[in-house]
């Protein structure tokens, strides 16, 4: 498996564990943190992807509520939120992830760990936000 989706792996864990703590995501990170800084030395990449969502998610919820079509952030699933804020993230802030590569990693995620539907979802929705980022004012 390849570091980076390693890392974007790490990060959906985070991600995940933050919001069902409702705790601030950098708080997990810090926690986690302590006894397992080599695995997140070795993953730049999750970190970079758990301070981005956080610094971005007002934005990113928006966006995904906005283009979520029959849809609330409240009534999806928490892991496919949850890839869905870090992939819109990449996508559209993340310069050095092609945004193919970017879509293909979240439904990835979606396939590997959420519902049979979650993939097809996913893949719908970051495909918009691809379409529209040229227009979106970020």
């Amino acid at each position: 498996m390849a570091a980076r989706t390693k890392a974007r792996k790490l990060a959906l864990d985070i991600l995940f564990a933050a919001e069902l703590r409702e705790e601030q995501p950098t708080a997990v990170l810090a926690a986690r943190g302590r006894p397992n800084q080599d695995e997140l030395a070795e993953y730049p990449h999750a970190v970079r992807l758990i301070e981005g969502v956080q610094e971005n998610r007002e934005r990113i919820d928006e966006l995904l509520a906005t283009y979520a079509t029959g849809w609330t952030l409240e009534r999806m699933p928490v892991v496919d939120r949850n890839i869905l804020r870090m992939g819109t993230f990449e996508l559209l802030w993340v310069d050095d992830v092609p945004d193919g590569v970017a879509v293909s990693e979240a439904v990835g995620l979606a396939t590997e760990l959420s519902t049979d539907e979650s993939p097809r979802f996913v893949n719908g929705l970051l495909s918009r936000l691809q379409q529209l980022k040229p227009s979106l004012s970020l």
